[in-house]
């Protein structure tokens, strides 16, 4: 529960004893999320399991996947190929793993490489690059959320007075956080554990970037900009694609440059990226369906992006593995 997430740390409120651990594209154990709740996981149809025995064997252009006596393909028809073999295993890993019927929105391995094989949007390396950076004038963790005030950006759950239950969840591409004014005692949340983070950022890049309450945000500096994009420019395709995935779900560069660099566990990104609504959930209460099973998700989505970044920017291999279902 979130609520187990805050405590306090001088007069503010620290978010420290979450569970740490390392990136996996695990979704985590829980129970399944009732019908009405699927609404909020991306649209996909599930199919029976077809293939009994999942396998990895290397090609011309890199490494396959094999259900069975069967190439894996892409929704273009592609021979779906990956560019090393660890990225393979994880692969093959999501589809060893479906049970009796296979839940396409829960491998979010194999949907980035689908993406990166397909490149159905038809992106250059340039093109993904700025759909990482344009994030850099919004970040949750320097910039406001515009014409909203703390107490607006998130439906109160539970008001004993009205006796009612309401559960409004952001909507797509809404930050779950952002810089406020008040009340005191949130300013002074975000600024014990947002800017430890900006300022590791600040000093790993050697860029300033300091933070605003602003409605206009801070003035990211000319400097820092190309700095940052510089270092985007230094990963391949493969990796961009999933550092734009980690930014888009977390909206935020310096989350995702600190999960990248392994300066913050995947329970911290997503706690930092929802920090308000963290806030908000202790002082009004919590959904369980509906809080849990989002955050749930954008866990998932969060560390499956951060592995695909990791594991497409290394050039180690690993053994090779016969799957068995």
């Amino acid at each position: 529960m979130w609520r187990s997430c805050l405590r306090l740390r001088g007069g503010g409120r620290h978010l420290l004893n979450c569970p740490r651990g390392g990136l996996t594209a695990s979704r985590g154990p829980g129970p399944k999320p009732p019908a009405h709740a699927r609404a909020y996981a991306p649209p996909a149809a599930e199919r029976k399991r077809f293939y009994r025995n999942v396998s990895i064997t290397q090609g011309e252009a890199g490494f396959e996947i094999n259900l069975d006596h069967r190439k894996l393909r892409t929704p273009q028809a592609k021979l779906f190929t990956v560019p090393s073999e660890a990225l393979a295993v994880a692969v093959a890993t999501e589809w060893d793993s479906q049970q009796d019927t296979i839940k396409t929105y829960t491998m979010h391995l194999t949907t980035l490489c689908n993406t990166s094989l397909d490149n159905p949007t038809q992106r250059d390396k340039d093109q993904l690059i700025w759909a990482a950076a344009k994030f850099l004038d919004t970040d949750t963790v320097w910039s406001p959320a515009p014409h909203l005030s703390a107490g607006s950006r998130m439906a109160r759950p539970w008001h004993p007075a009205a006796g009612l239950l309401v559960c409004i969840l952001p909507a797509p591409g809404f930050s779950h956080g952002c810089r406020v004014e008040e009340p005191e005692t949130l300013v002074e949340l975000q600024r014990n554990e947002w800017d430890p983070v900006i300022g590791w950022a600040e000093r790993r890049y050697g860029v300033k970037i300091g933070s605003s309450t602003s409605i206009m945000g801070p003035s990211i500096p000319a400097r820092t900009r190309e700095v940052l994009v510089s270092h985007l420019a230094s990963y391949n395709m493969w990796a961009l694609q999933g550092i734009e995935f980690v930014v888009s779900q977390l909206k935020s560069m310096v989350l995702t440059l600190g999960l990248i660099d392994l300066h913050l566990t995947v329970e911290q990104a997503v706690l930092l990226s929802r920090l308000e609504e963290a806030f908000q959930i202790q002082k009004w209460g919590n959904v369980e369906w509906a809080h849990d099973y989002e955050l749930r998700d954008l866990r998932a989505r969060t560390a499956a992006g951060a592995l695909f970044v990791q594991l497409c920017s290394e050039s180690s291999a690993v053994k090779h593995k016969l799957l068995q279902g």
